[in-house]
């Protein structure tokens, strides 16, 4: 014979959850006839705690536990949203009394299903702070991913390949202080050399490796051979003949060479020079320049056009510049473009994923960042103007003629 719910408050029954959850003003409705007693004196032994996370009908929820639980509903795993019913429905009979949950924390006697329930609340709240924690954190950005299928770009060892430069550039790179070694020539003649070696570079159509190449073979050759002034132009053109033999298909003769040097040298001594160059240089030409790191740290920035020409403006500067030459070549590449970034965005901004790749953070590439900023206000002033018409042109962006960032200047950190 079946009996009514009412008459029976230890069994637990079915509940009505159409319409969703109904708000009870913080309080909770009890069911009643003649047999109906509190909550606190319902037998234990007889309703065991229900299952964690759980709902509850929607006549006992407070109207906290009611709007928290609307944006919840899909933290709690299915299988645990089954009804449960600890109290008749209170619109099956119209006495029914109202009880303030609070009234149960001021005692001991607090029932299983409001202890269940602040601590359901207190783990979802718990989860949803963890969740904004790692949404907040920028994710490192896989940069390979779209190159997987394409065989040139190496993607299987491309990360040894970077660590294996990240480790010889230290052995590539000159002492900053070499060129007080030379007797008869100064850091301002070096900076005349370079400045025009970019203009010969633009002017021959070269591969910006060759570039690069070029100023790293005078250094490492003038740190470990004296050389006369007049012979350092020659030292400038041996030096981008050789690295035009090294990157370039379609090489320069020496009589270009000759002809771009206003006929200054002969082919015998040209040929010489290149062969005291690549002795004194023990053959090793295979160098992690800047261009090198470049390349790499402009993907991981996922740099478009203009960041591009502007971060290659930022760091061909430098090399004119003989006090740049204590900063390492992928920290140059790295804070080119971090400049270049910072340039045209107008606030700092350097990604997790360009501190991964190139493993230099913003801290660490401020320094050589000002100097960059420095550089960049006087580039079209002064006699060595040659980086600043070459990026003034339409071919390069008109990068020059960016306003430079000086509000890096006064970046504290």
């Amino acid at each position: 014979m079946a009996g009514s719910d009412e008459n029976n408050p230890g069994i637990i029954g079915q509940a009505n959850f159409q319409g969703g959850f109904r708000a009870g003003g913080g309080k909770f409705g009890l069911g009643g006839g003649h047999n109906r007693r509190a909550l606190s004196s319902i037998d234990r032994n007889i309703i065991e705690a229900p299952p964690y996370p759980y709902a509850i009908n929607k006549n006992v929820f407070s109207e906290k536990f009611a709007a928290q639980m609307s944006n919840k509903q899909q933290l709690i795993p299915e299988e645990a949203k089954k009804p449960l019913q600890l109290v008749p429905n209170p619109s099956e009979s119209e006495d029914y009394s109202i009880i303030d949950v609070e009234d149960y924390k001021e005692t001991d006697d607090v029932p299983m299903f409001v202890q269940h329930t602040e601590a359901m609340l207190e783990e979802i709240d718990r989860m949803e702070e963890v969740e904004m924690e790692d949404i907040a954190e920028e994710p490192v950005v896989d940069i390979d991913s779209c190159d997987k299928k394409n065989t040139l770009a190496v993607v299987e060892y491309i990360d040894d390949l970077y660590a294996h430069y990240k480790k010889a550039e230290s052995s590539c790179c000159v002492p900053p202080a070499y060129i007080a070694q030379q007797s008869d020539i100064n850091e301002r003649m070096r900076a005349i050399l370079i400045d025009w070696l970019i203009e010969v570079h633009y002017k021959f159509e070269l591969m910006d490796e060759t570039l690069y190449l070029t100023i790293n073979l005078i250094d490492r050759f003038l740190a470990a051979q004296p050389v006369v002034r007049r012979r350092l132009q020659l030292v400038g053109v041996t030096a981008m003949l050789l690295a035009c033999k090294y990157e370039e298909v379609s090489v320069p003769v020496v009589e270009d060479f000759i002809v771009i040097s206003d006929k200054a040298y002969s082919r015998k001594e040209v040929l010489e020079m290149e062969k005291l160059m690549v002795n004194t240089l023990q053959f090793n030409l295979s160098v992690p320049t800047p261009y090198v790191f470049m390349r790499r740290f402009l993907k991981a920035a996922q740099a478009d056009t203009k960041i591009e020409l502007l971060s290659f403006y930022m760091i061909e500067m430098c090399l004119v510049e003989y006090e740049m030459l204590k900063f390492p070549p992928s920290l140059l590449a790295a804070a080119a473009i971090f400049t270049a970034q910072c340039t045209l965005c107008g606030f700092q901004q350097w990604s997790k994923t360009c501190e991964w790749h190139s493993n230099y953070s913003e801290e660490q590439l401020l320094e050589c960042s000002r100097l960059m900023v420095n550089f960049h206000q006087k580039s079209g002033t002064g006699k060595l103007t040659g980086v600043h018409r070459k990026y003034s042109t339409s071919k390069y962006g008109y990068a020059a003629k960016t306003d430079p960032a000086n509000f890096l200047l006064g970046t504290r950190f």
